[in-house]
């Protein structure tokens, strides 16, 4: 499948865009004006390359999938209000990861984050995913809060470096086409419990 249309935008002051080596600037200063998320996990403030290395990265090694998606959504001003990472068939087919969904700080708890999440949702679905994954920091209360009202489930933890700290990071996953914990984990074994 040769997937090259964005998700539309849920909400009507923001469009999205596709953020790649031109929009690293933009990035950075969303990034930098947004630094909770990343010192919460990571233990210190974005870092100035951080846009660079979100937009250059590689996956891990030998991790298949099919794209990498860096979905921006921008305001009146030209400026980003919210950007999500996905990942398409991640480790496998018609599994989605959504890496991010990092929206500014001043618009938590206005419900735009349910609103992109629901486009993003849709958006995956309407183009194959049968699955969504993503991970959220133990002790992040808003997020663990928020991705289980959107309907995830907890498959296992890991718990690894996570910039300057440890973290345990809860591996979630929802079914969007049916199926049970089990059908995930024989799906995705890496994310059963007893996977190294």
């Amino acid at each position: 499948m040769d997937l090259t249309e964005l998700p539309p935008s849920p909400v009507s002051d923001l469009h999205t865009i596709e953020i790649t080596a031109e929009h690293e600037a933009l990035l950075q200063r969303f990034l930098a004006a947004n630094p909770q998320y990343h010192t919460f996990c990571y233990g210190e403030p974005p870092a100035s390359d951080e846009a660079h290395k979100e937009i250059h990265e590689a996956l891990p090694a030998g991790w298949s999938y099919t794209r990498k998606w860096l979905i921006g959504y921008v305001d009146h001003t030209g400026e980003l209000a919210a950007f999500a990472n996905v990942v398409s068939d991640l480790l496998a087919p018609r599994v989605w990861h959504i890496g991010y969904l990092y929206v500014a700080s001043a618009r938590h708890g206005s419900g735009l984050a349910q609103e992109l999440y629901g486009g993003l949702e849709r958006w995956a679905f309407a183009n194959g995913a049968e699955w969504l994954r993503l991970g959220v920091v133990v002790g992040n209360t808003r997020g663990e809060r928020f991705w289980e009202a959107c309907g995830f489930m907890e498959s296992r933890c890991r718990t690894g470096p996570y910039g300057k700290l440890t973290q345990t990071n809860r591996v979630m996953f929802k079914p969007l086409a049916g199926g049970t914990l089990e059908d995930y984990r024989t799906l995705v074994p890496r994310d059963h419990p007893d996977a190294l």
